[in-house]
């Protein structure tokens, strides 16, 4: 019988650190190789971590919720040895003891262990990398970290990152932790007060950011601090695409088995643009530029866990049912979290639809290192000025492309979305295309 770690895996490249979601087996339970017994939360998306061992789940050392990088501990599995197998043997032997002093100092060291101020529970309790960055800023090593959790809280593990959060707390608030003291100004101690919270009466919920939510608030935060952004917009007739679905779609699902959507004719609009402006299918590397002679467009999906942009390879070279099967499998995938890594890696240009949610008018944020973005918005009947200057109501939809200034002049940018609006307005040539 032997004791092996179980440790975050490298994933891929560009993920170095997770959350852990939720545990798949429980402490006690056995475990095959190569059987998923964790899901861990990533930047990009969750993922199942298995093990390389058959035995028993002997201990979780890292709880839901808890923050780990790759390498880290997570778990101790006992190869070979169910864990009722060892329970029982204890028992035995407690059972044949015969010493009754002896059994009296076994019973008061077991009593011991269960004591959240004993040395033991102190040293065995692992570090999360959140104890660690707080120990190091206040100069503490771990084992008086813990002992400053056990004083203030009576427990450590797995909620470990939680009384952190609650131990800054106190030492703003000199409430319910262990105390700093006060500031002494000369000769004289100043006591701090505590913070009083005016709204302590109004009903609040304090959630915690998921880790995709904090990795995206910092991307697209960080997308607009380093590119000079900006965004032009147009509108688009929608008359002969919703007139071409119509005459088609019968035909269309009969033949190829999906639905006749706006995707297909917005993906392959976009394909054809960026072909005649191929610096919106470019990004920046250094003092250089790479410009893409490829076509893998970014699918923004919304999911119950945020926004996800799931990536259509090699759109030119899909046809209208290509690109709806792709897009479909891919949406459906991103809602039921079953994306893979690289589902979301690369990608040269995104299409947002905001329309889905009744969005009129929006300015995309560019999903970096991209320096091109398609925004589309819902469709609104809206009086319309003809040729012959007549009033029509037509199906309008706004269009919006945010690009990086940097390298796409305003010129390209505004017919880029000019050349999409004409590839719409007669969807014929689009069909032809594909």
């Amino acid at each position: 019988m032997s004791s092996k770690d179980i440790i975050v895996p490298q994933l891929a490249e560009s993920i170095t650190e997770g959350t852990i979601v939720k545990w798949l087996v429980k402490e006690g339970e056995e475990v095959e190789k190569d059987n998923p017994i964790v899901e861990l939360e990533t930047d990009k998306v969750n993922v199942e971590i298995n093990t390389d061992y058959t035995g028993v789940l002997e201990k979780i050392i890292a709880g839901p919720g808890t923050d780990v990088v790759v390498g880290e501990t997570i778990a101790r599995i006992t190869e070979g040895s169910p864990v009722h197998d060892s329970q029982q043997n204890e028992k035995e032997e407690i059972i044949e003891v015969d010493n009754t002093d002896h059994q009296e100092e076994l019973t008061e060291s077991i009593s011991r262990k269960d004591e959240p101020d004993s040395e033991s529970a102190l040293l065995n309790v692992p570090a999360t990398p959140s104890a660690r960055k707080y120990a190091r800023e206040h100069g503490l090593s771990l084992n008086e970290l813990d002992r400053k959790l056990v004083e203030s809280y009576g427990r450590i593990g797995r909620r470990e990152a939680e009384l952190i959060g609650s131990l800054k707390n106190g030492e703003k608030e000199q409430s319910n932790g262990f105390k700093n003291g006060g500031n002494k100004t000369g000769d004289t101690e100043v006591e701090e007060t505590p913070l009083q919270n005016t709204n302590s009466e109004r009903p609040t919920e304090r959630r915690k950011m998921s880790r995709r939510r904090m990795t995206i608030a910092k991307r697209l935060v960080e997308a607009q601090q380093e590119a000079a952004m900006l965004t032009t917009f147009n509108e688009v007739d929608m008359t002969n695409v919703m007139k071409l679905r119509k005459e088609r779609k019968e035909k269309f699902k009969e033949k190829h088995g999906v639905k006749l959507g706006f995707m297909s004719f917005f993906t392959k609009a976009v394909v054809a643009a960026l072909k005649d402006f191929p610096l919106l299918n470019a990004e920046i590397e250094g003092n250089e530029l790479i410009i893409k002679n490829y076509f893998d467009i970014g699918i923004a999906v919304a999911t119950d866990d945020g926004l996800v942009v799931p990536v259509v390879r090699n759109a030119d070279k899909l046809d209208f049912a290509g690109i709806e099967r792709k897009i479909g499998e891919l949406s459906e995938r991103a809602r039921n979290n079953e994306l893979e890594i690289a589902d979301l890696q690369g990608g040269s240009f995104t299409i947002t639809n905001g329309g889905v949610f009744g969005s009129l008018l929006s300015t995309p944020i560019l999903n970096a290192p991209q320096v091109g973005i398609l925004g589309m918005h819902t469709i609104q009947k809206r009086p319309v000025a003809m040729p012959d200057d007549t009033i029509e109501i037509r199906p309008m939809m706004y269009l919006a492309v945010s690009y990086d200034h940097r390298i796409v002049d305003g010129k390209e940018a505004v017919q880029f979305l000019v050349r999409i609006k004409q590839l719409l307005e007669d969807p014929y040539d689009l069909l032809l295309e594909g």
